[in-house]
């Protein structure tokens, strides 16, 4: 485990965890599990800590997102957006990552693998890894040695990467299901989208891809918007929803 003073081990020397990859993919099967995420709580868990137990997601959903940037470093960015997309097997969706603040009681278990889902998410929307890796390494920057809270990691992801991820972070954390993209289409190449979402105003951009396989990068939120794409109709219409967890109808 990951304190600094009393060091544990038990994955028997194995690659992934206990000689198992919960992704399913195969890219976790070539590390030991245990030594990389716990060697991720140097950074977030002992560098930067919550302030509360509530928010024991800040610690575990970073470390478990430190466990794709493992396998980007060795094996390359796709091979580590495929292990983040696997991981989706181990969410339920029960309760919000976030747990009450001041009784000592943590959020869902689902702060692990859904966080890191999250993470993956901000770093497509941001779709710039160069200001993606100073985040992250800024965060323990200018938290370094400090606890900090939900409104902290919020506010300085969104002030650095000039993107407003407030709701982005609003559903994903405090609250237990996932937006829904819906698209309607109008006429050929004019469509109605929006968010279904129970965060009022949600507006988390998003990825979809034209018949060409360009990826184009829209802002809905929870109103109907009219987005007009020439060539396109609801059938070569494509979402990425291998980057977000998100459901979508079209």
């Amino acid at each position: 485990m990951e304190h600094q003073s009393a060091i544990a081990y038990g994955n028997k020397f194995k690659n992934g965890y206990l000689g198992s990859d919960g992704s399913e993919t195969g890219w976790g099967m070539k590390w030991d599990f245990i030594v990389v995420h716990e060697s991720g709580h140097e950074w977030f868990g002992n560098n930067l800590t919550a302030k509360d137990l509530g928010d024991m997601w800040i610690h575990e959903s970073f470390t478990n997102y430190s466990e794709a940037l493992f396998i980007d470093y060795f094996y390359g960015k796709k091979a580590s957006q495929a292990y983040v997309n696997g991981n989706r097997r181990g969410i339920k969706n029960d309760r919000p990552l976030q747990g009450p603040y001041h009784v000592n009681k943590e959020g869902s278990g689902d702060m692990y693998n859904k966080g890191g889902v999250l993470h993956n998410m901000i770093r497509t929307i941001i779709d710039d890894d160069k200001k993606w890796r100073g985040i992250l390494r800024g965060l323990n920057k200018d938290f370094h040695l400090k606890t900090v809270n939900y409104s902290d990691i919020v506010n300085y992801i969104s002030f650095k990467s000039g993107i407003d991820f407030k709701r982005t972070f609003i559903q994903y954390i405090q609250k237990s299901s996932i937006p829904t993209l819906e698209i309607i289409e109008k006429s050929p190449g004019e469509f109605l989208i929006r968010w279904i979402s129970e965060v009022k105003g949600f507006d988390m951009p998003v990825h979809i891809i034209d018949q060409k396989g360009k990826r184009i990068l829209i802002k809905p939120n929870t109103e109907f918007k009219i987005m007009k794409f020439n060539g396109l109709t609801k059938e070569n219409l494509k979402v990425d929803t291998f980057n977000y967890y998100i459901g979508v109808t079209i």
